[in-house]
């Protein structure tokens, strides 16, 4: 009964003795290895900064088709919705009554042009007759006054012919401007009056197209008074890129054409007009879009990506950034604004901080990691 008790307290007492003449280091547990994050070094570099702004796309140029003399619809002769040049006929109006009334005038020219010889031969027979002292002078008067009136009813019945033959030419009526035509609001058969308010239909020009957008005044001023100033209008205010409704960019460049010299009493914004090349007709007037305007270059702005930027219990945008024996500081970043994916920081790290992008839950303020460089994005050129 005592030696099964003995028994494993004996093995319990070896086991501690054992234990303790083991080397100290022998029962201790290594700590775990630095972590792997990825990061990425910070440069700096001057940055344009945008603004998006919305606008509204409208034709370059638009010509409102009205008939300049009444009549009947005959023809139309233009497809809706298709390109024309500027003469293309459109539309013809019964001509008849124009057509008489050009014969008529060319009558009453050639009447009035017998008059005037008729005026001219008793002119010269009365001045050769008061050579000969035959005639009185008022017989010379009279016959020089009749040349006088017979010459001015010459000149009213050429424009009156002129007049018929602008009328007669109307009747045709043709395409003011190139562009693309819309829809016709009259049919065949349609009796149209000269100046109507309704427009028989509308051509618009559409490579290239405006697009107007409102700016604050207030930005204006702030524009006008950064580094370059007025260059900056006449040079990177040029270029500007547009966004469509669903979110695309699109692939061509604008440039400013125009800012209208008055400010909006009621909204207080500023007008501008930016010019776009639509070789494909994609852009339509009254598209909505937004426009990312130029506003200002930063010199020596810090660029900081997105994903390394997290926010404080206090909501103050942090970044980790792993120092020059790899140990993990945490900073406080004062964000200008946004830029693409990346923040535009101006206080809290400078050039040549490598801030960790990717691993950031394996990494903690005081940490050692194994840094490794985030590796240069490949172009779409390259991809393929």
């Amino acid at each position: 009964m005592h030696r099964s008790l003995f028994a494993p307290l004996s093995g319990i007492a070896a086991a501690f003795i054992l234990a303790a003449s083991l080397p100290l280091g022998a029962t201790a547990q290594n700590g775990p290895p630095p972590s792997p994050v990825t990061v990425q070094t910070l440069e700096a570099n001057d940055v344009t900064l945008t603004a998006e702004l919305p606008g509204r796309v409208a034709a370059s140029s638009e010509a409102q088709v009205r008939p300049q003399v009444n009549g009947l619809i005959l023809e139309r002769l233009f497809v809706e919705g298709r390109p024309v040049e500027k003469g293309d006929l459109l539309y013809r109006i019964d001509a008849a009554s124009y057509d008489a009334q050009k014969i008529a005038a060319e009558a009453q020219l050639a009447q009035a042009n017998a008059s005037l010889r008729a005026a001219q031969l008793e002119f010269d027979r009365q001045q050769e007759l008061k050579s000969r002292s035959v005639v009185s002078q008022q017989n010379l008067d009279n016959a020089i006054s009749a040349l006088e009136v017979a010459k001015a009813n010459v000149k009213v019945a050429e424009a009156q012919v002129l007049a018929t033959g602008i009328d007669l030419e109307r009747t045709e009526i043709r395409a003011p401007i190139s562009g693309v035509v819309g829809l016709s609001d009259v049919s065949v058969g349609a009796l149209v009056t000269s100046g109507q308010p309704t427009p028989l239909t509308v051509i618009r020009t559409l490579d290239p197209v405006y697009v107007d957008v409102t700016q604050a005044a207030a930005d204006m001023l702030r524009w006008r008074r950064a580094q370059g100033g007025e260059g900056f209008a006449e040079e990177l205010g040029q270029v500007v890129k547009l966004k469509l409704a669903d979110g695309t960019t699109y692939e061509h460049q604008g440039k400013l054409s125009a800012a209208e010299p008055h400010v909006d009493e009621g909204t207080g914004t500023i007008l501008l007009r930016l010019s776009f090349p639509n070789p494909e007709g994609f852009l339509l007037p009254g598209m909505y879009v937004q426009v990312d305007m130029p506003q200002g270059v930063l010199k020596d702005a810090i660029l900081v990506p997105q994903q390394a930027v997290t926010r404080d219990r206090r909501g103050e945008p942090t970044a980790l950034v792993v120092n020059d024996e790899n140990v993990v500081e945490q900073r406080k970043l004062t964000v200008l604004r946004d830029h693409g994916t990346d923040w535009v920081v101006t206080e809290g790290v400078s050039a040549g901080d490598r801030v960790i992008v990717a691993g950031l839950q394996k990494a903690a303020p005081g940490a050692t990691v194994v840094p490794q460089e985030q590796a240069a994005t490949s172009s779409p050129a390259e991809n393929n």
